[in-house]
């Protein structure tokens, strides 16, 4: 590794050691990020070996599984295995999967999320919620979460997770092979200048939220009387990691796009452990509408709009789609 004038030895709690000390969902939260670094080493060295990106399938949402799709399930599947999950819901996979009837935790997770991006270098990732074993399985609000998480693989391995005292990120550490916490008790300013969303899409989106866009690009001489950043990262476990660490709002909204009327990100894997996040960070999370983690789920990859940042600004938007300000359950 290239050394800095200024470096030192590594710093920060090895994870494991931070997550042996608790009990519950940390020793499932351990074994996913054990799994990360194999999973990394293969994205990182592309087509070398094989062709990551060819389609092997097609999932319940209708999206084409790529080969590194499908692996990344399996790989993750058999962590939770010998983990002792009791149930797991995969985007990868139409049913529930069970595992191991004496289990106390059932597990959503996104393998891989940005698939789209494999192979180009851009920001890819993992998302899972933890929940209470329960007759009611998955389709249960987010109330019910008791741990989530996310991966990103970009210029570091990165491993953000809460077990419902505030956010933590930790970073692979080569030469420790393992984790190392650098962050703890990550927390959102409840303003920004920062905006993420997809613009080619602003003309299918409702009035109000239209008008919140002209406003905001409109700038300081505008109603907003501030000048807004644009990000757009096409992975919203990329926009969650660079929300966490600068402050932001990301938002993947319902529109009038056959398809899209109910949102396009999956309600029980995707938008929950990202809210879960972000309210463990003092942000907000919500389909505009009505905070996410208070959506009762009616199918398994049921679909859901999502907006989720600075909480100030996540209320702004509510307004002008016409809703009451969101608020925290």
């Amino acid at each position: 590794m290239l050394r800095l004038p200024n470096d030192g030895a590594a710093t920060g709690t090895p994870l494991d050691e931070y997550l042996r000390a608790r009990g519950g969902a940390a020793a499932i939260v351990a074994a996913l990020a054990h799994a990360l670094p194999p999973l990394a080493d293969r994205l990182a060295a592309g087509r070398l070996h094989g062709d990551p990106e060819a389609i092997v399938g097609t999932n319940d949402s209708g999206d084409k599984q790529k080969a590194l799709d499908v692996a990344a399930h399996d790989h993750m599947l058999a962590a939770l295995a010998a983990a002792g999950v009791r149930k797991v819901l995969s985007e990868e996979a139409e049913a529930v999967i069970d595992l191991s009837a004496e289990g106390a935790f059932d597990v959503a997770i996104d393998p891989i999320d940005g698939s789209g991006s494999i192979g180009i270098g851009a920001p890819l990732g993992m998302l899972f919620s933890i929940l209470p074993a329960a007759p009611e399985g998955f389709l249960r609000t987010g109330r019910a979460i008791v741990a989530a998480g996310y991966a990103s693989f970009g210029h570091s391995c990165d491993f953000g997770f809460s077990l419902g005292e505030g956010v933590i990120i930790a970073t692979f550490d080569r030469e420790l092979n393992g984790f190392r916490i650098a962050r703890e008790g990550v927390t959102l300013k409840p303003e920004t200048k920062s905006i993420a969303y997809n613009a080619s899409n602003e003309r299918h989106w409702p009035e109000g939220l239209q008008a919140w866009a002209r406003d905001l690009r409109a700038g300081k001489e505008g109603p907003r009387g501030k000048d807004f950043n644009m990000r757009w990262l096409a992975a919203a476990v990329g926009e969650l990691h660079r929300i966490l660490l600068q402050g932001g709002v990301f938002l993947y909204p319902a529109d009038r796009r056959k398809g899209y009327e109910n949102g396009r990100l999956r309600l029980v894997y995707e938008a929950a452990p990202i809210a879960f996040l972000m309210e463990q960070a003092g942000g907000k999370a919500t389909d505009g509408a009505v905070p996410i983690l208070d959506r009762q789920p009616q199918s398994l990859h049921e679909n859901t709009a999502l907006i989720f940042g600075a909480a100030e600004e996540v209320d702004t938007i509510g307004c002008y789609l016409g809703a009451p300000n969101p608020r925290q359950g």
